[in-house]
């Protein structure tokens, strides 16, 4: 009788086969074998009919005070793009009269008396600052108040990197195409107006302690002369940045707080930024602003607008969060009333 042959290697092969199989199969635990216990909801018409009305009663309330907080803060503002005639404005787009000072008055009229405090904002039409290449044009490194030379200062700042006015070049401070083009307007209120604008405490706390810090050398670390001498200034101030304000040897260099504003850039093409505060109640009455009419705006299109507001606890006159709830909740009540008569109806039906 002939002896059967028995091959070791597809024994061998069988035994893989099967220890894969094995390694492949999820452990014998609840989660993995998905025998936890679960619940999953009934939908009825008992149970979500009450959703939309729930959602109604709840939403219509919210709005109505967020739209009535909205409509009781005071907001006044005039648009002073041309003022004085359009001569600032064309005085801003003729290179060879730029730097001529032009200067103009608003007039803004307050019909009710707005209590303290008062915020001072200016405001910009068409300018946009949400542009990829605009947003990226900074250093923060040397915001913070690293020392940068021409090689190591950010290549996102260019065209706005260095300068060559004084025959060489010179790293510019601050680089980038979002501070070459500063706000630099100012508004001071006529001083029979009885009100003060106060240009510190404008802006945020975490900016101001730590992404804005100025350079310093050893030997005096609060010469801002010294720190900043090594730096050429953007191509379009009219100001060193240790220069921006003459008023407080404080709150100059990258700490100047109206720079640190202008650096957050806005979302969306018309927007305001915060100038200054009032902190005093602003009586009704009409009110004359002295404007140093300095920024370019009508060469693209743009409008510039001065702004008094007064706050509540969900900040200055916005009605959109308002008229959202009472949207959303309006249209919950009448697909509840719509289903519930289709419900009522298919139901009678049967």
């Amino acid at each position: 009788m002939a002896r059967e042959s028995y091959n070791i290697s597809d024994s061998t092969d069988v035994l893989a086969e099967q220890d894969e199989d094995n390694s492949r199969k999820p452990d014998n635990t609840a989660f993995k074998q998905q025998r936890l216990p679960a619940w999953q909801p009934i939908l009825s018409p008992k149970s979500v009919l009450p959703t939309f009305f729930i959602v109604g009663i709840i939403f219509i309330p919210i709005g109505a005070v967020l739209l009535t907080v909205s409509n009781n803060v005071l907001e006044y503002s005039y648009d002073y793009t041309l003022c004085n005639d359009q001569i600032c404005s064309e005085l801003r787009t003729n290179n060879t009269r730029m730097s001529e000072a032009c200067n103009c008055t608003v007039s803004i009229n307050v019909e009710q008396d707005m209590v303290a405090p008062v915020f001072v904002y200016y405001g910009l039409s068409n300018f946009f600052q949400n542009h990829r290449r605009y947003v990226k044009s900074r250093d923060d490194n040397q915001l913070i108040g690293v020392e940068v030379s021409n090689s190591s200062i950010s290549s996102d700042c260019s065209p706005y990197r260095t300068n060559n006015a004084i025959g060489y070049d010179q790293p510019i401070a601050p680089c980038g195409a979002i501070a070459n083009s500063l706000f630099n307007d100012t508004f001071d209120p006529i001083p029979d107006a009885g009100i003060t604008i106060i240009r510190k405490g404008i802006a945020w706390p975490t900016d101001h302690s730590t992404k804005f810090k100025n350079p310093s050398v050893t030997s005096d670390p609060d010469n801002l002369t010294a720190a900043f001498a090594s730096y050429a200034q953007p191509l379009f101030w009219q100001k060193r940045v240790e220069n921006l304000d003459e008023s407080d040897p404080n709150n100059n260099g990258y700490k100047n707080e109206a720079f640190e504003v202008w650096m957050r850039t806005a979302a969306f093409p018309t927007f305001r930024k915060l100038y200054g505060r009032i902190e005093s109640t602003v009586p009704k009455g009409l009110y004359n602003f002295t404007v140093q009419y300095n920024y370019p705006v009508t060469g693209f299109g743009g409008r510039k607008r001065l702004i008094l507001s007064t706050a509540s606890f969900m900040g200055g006159k916005n009605s959109f969060l308002g008229i959202a709830y009472l949207v959303v909740g309006s249209c919950s009540i009448v697909v509840g009333v719509a289903l519930c008569i289709v419900h009522f109806a298919t139901k009678k039906n049967e």
